[in-house]
């Protein structure tokens, strides 16, 4: 897969069909777009191109609102990276880009940069200056331009139509099984172990200590059963998110997992942490006694989620 960012778009010898959205957390709705995609670019000997933004557009358009984000570009590329995708082009959204029409993007991008004869978008998308371009639109466009269009329904699960604003409110409550079944793979943080007060390891549970970009969303506060990755292994594990009130007297927020029966120096090392269930809130206990006991009930309880 070529990864691009802005700039001129290499001539690649063939019409491309292009896949346009945000995609911020790859949802089953999104993956549908997707594979749709590439389907109809084998059948149509097209180069297929998922194109997609640096930054949320919001972020860019609505300053004083600030949308968090389910994933960052890295955790995005190297899902894409599995999908037999030709293309992931990295768009800049800046003022500059948000004043383009929605002709000019039609003609600019999508005919002449992108040579596109086919374009895929979800039942919402919305394009241009002051989103006033949609999906009939780019229809009626491609009928007079020489392009395809495919628009893809809804993705429903459980009655709810699959959106990453509705997954953003549930990571946010915390209800990581609902946010599985939309995602169709479970919520991870990922990030580099940083060094902490070391509470953990003197209580017997060390804990790998990751400080999350923030313009992610982050799960509600507490204690969840995860499964953490470390150079291509799995170890099940306990994650508490939150300020840790029993060890420490600042506010910050911190992702603290302890790896079960895993003890080896992981400072500067890379661990995604992926989140599988809430087991409680965050409480403060009275001694560290209390805490070790909790932990060790914690434990026991994530067994059955650990399989």
């Amino acid at each position: 897969m070529n990864i691009l960012e802005n700039g001129i778009f290499p001539d690649c010898g063939k019409y491309c069909g292009v896949g346009l959205g945000n995609f911020d957390g790859l949802h089953r709705g999104h993956m549908a777009l997707i594979n749709t995609l590439v389907h109809k670019c084998r059948l149509n000997d097209l180069h297929s191109v998922v194109y997609t933004f640096k930054k949320h557009p919001e972020n860019i358009l609505r300053k004083k609102l600030f949308t968090p984000l389910i994933m960052t570009r890295e955790q995005k590329t190297a899902i894409l990276a599995k999908i037999d995708i030709d293309t992931l082009y990295f768009q800049e959204f800046d003022e500059e880009f948000s004043r383009m029409t929605a002709d000019e993007f039609i003609k600019d991008i999508l005919v002449e940069k992108l040579r596109s004869k086919l374009v895929v978008v979800g039942f919402d998308f919305r394009f241009g200056y002051m989103c006033r371009g949609d999906a009939e639109y780019l229809k009626k466009m491609g009928r007079k331009l020489g392009f395809a269009v495919i628009v893809i329904p809804p993705v429903k699960v459980g009655g709810e139509i699959v959106s990453s604003t509705l997954i953003r409110q549930y990571i946010a409550k915390g209800r990581m099984e609902k946010v599985f079944e939309l995602l169709g793979r479970h919520f991870s943080i990922s990030g580099k172990v940083v060094a902490g007060r070391r509470e953990g390891r003197t209580m017997g549970f060390p804990t790998a200590n990751i400080l999350p970009e923030e313009y992610l969303i982050m799960p509600a506060p507490g204690v969840y059963v995860t499964r953490t990755l470390y150079q291509g292994q799995w170890y099940n594990s306990l994650t508490n998110v939150g300020i840790c009130p029993t060890v420490k007297n600042d506010r910050t927020a911190s992702v603290e997992t302890h790896m079960i029966g895993f003890d080896q120096e992981l400072y500067g090392k890379d661990i995604e942490v992926f989140f599988l269930k809430k087991l409680r809130s965050e409480k403060k206990f009275e001694t560290h006694a209390d805490l070790i006991n909790q932990i060790k009930k914690d434990i026991e309880k994530a067994r059955n989620e650990w399989y």
